[in-house]
């Protein structure tokens, strides 16, 4: 006999409504979304787009500090011009570290056969290149021969210690110029603003700290001066930020007799109906 053939069954269960609308327009919905967010992404960058960031641009060579390479150039500066005929043999060697194989014997200078100069002070006055190309241009104060100006030139290769790359030379001084003419200024009338700077600075020329509290506003630190000054007058006083900053222009001498005019850069607020001070000369 045959065997009897599977019976097959099919079985009717019922469903939400919802559930079959929902399962049919899913994608559709899904799309509808989707575009929505590009339409919403695309306005928020119409209207208020994002900021372009600037590619950073390496700094260039001239505008680069080597603090090494200006350091190496002082102090060969110092030893080069350091000497004493009585103990010639100590000059060569200060300078035998900083020579290379093809320069003469002391950078090639020859002390005179008497007499001595002793450094008293060197800096750095000038920098032209820097890294590989620096030359430096030292100001150096002698006992013998007074303030010269030496340029040394300098290598400093990435990873290298600083060396001499070149004999040095003597060149005047770095050029100058004239102070610029000042800046628009608008004269204080404040007659009780120009009472309070004159006791201020008075006091604190005098590093009379506790009379000058009286006038600074809360938290105002001022560092004393390491030497007390008088002042003699208050030549000028100007706004140089309408309501905020001040610049002073005094005169003031020294426990010696000496003269100076100088000029005071001042914070003031507005507190308490009464002007304060905020800063002298500092943030």
């Amino acid at each position: 006999m045959r065997a009897a053939a599977a019976k097959e069954t099919v079985s009717v269960g019922a469903r939400p409504l919802w559930r079959l609308r929902l399962r049919r327009e899913y994608p559709r919905h899904l799309w509808h979304a989707l575009a929505l967010f590009g339409l919403l992404a695309s306005a928020r960058y119409a209207i208020d787009p994002p900021a372009p960031v600037p590619a950073r641009v390496p700094a260039p060579a001239s505008a680069r500090v080597d603090r090494a390479a200006e350091g190496f150039a002082v102090l060969f500066a110092r030893r080069y011009l350091s000497w004493d005929a009585a103990d010639p043999e100590a000059h060569r060697r200060a300078l035998a570290a900083y020579l290379g194989p093809n320069m003469e014997p002391e950078a090639g200078f020859q002390p005179p056969q008497s007499g001595s100069q002793h450094v008293e002070w060197a800096q750095i006055v000038q920098a032209q290149g820097a890294g590989e190309t620096g030359r430096y241009t030292v100001a150096v104060q002698t006992d013998a021969s007074g303030l010269v100006y030496l340029s040394v030139a300098v290598t400093d290769p990435p990873g290298a210690a600083p060396a001499l790359s070149g004999y040095p030379a003597f060149v005047g001084p770095p050029p100058t110029a004239p102070a610029p003419a000042e800046r628009d200024l608008s004269e204080v009338q404040d007659g009780s603003l120009g009472t309070i700077v004159a006791r201020a600075l008075r006091n604190y020329l005098a590093g009379d700290g506790s009379e000058l509290a009286a006038d600074l506003a809360p938290a105002t630190r001022t560092p004393p001066l390491a030497a007390p000054l008088t002042l003699e007058s208050i030549d000028a006083l100007d706004w140089e930020r309408a309501g905020r900053s001040l610049l002073a222009l005094v005169h003031a001498r020294d426990g010696a007799g000496g003269r100076y005019a100088l000029a005071y850069r001042l914070t003031v607020v507005a507190g308490a109906g009464r002007w304060e001070i905020a800063a002298i000369e500092v943030d």
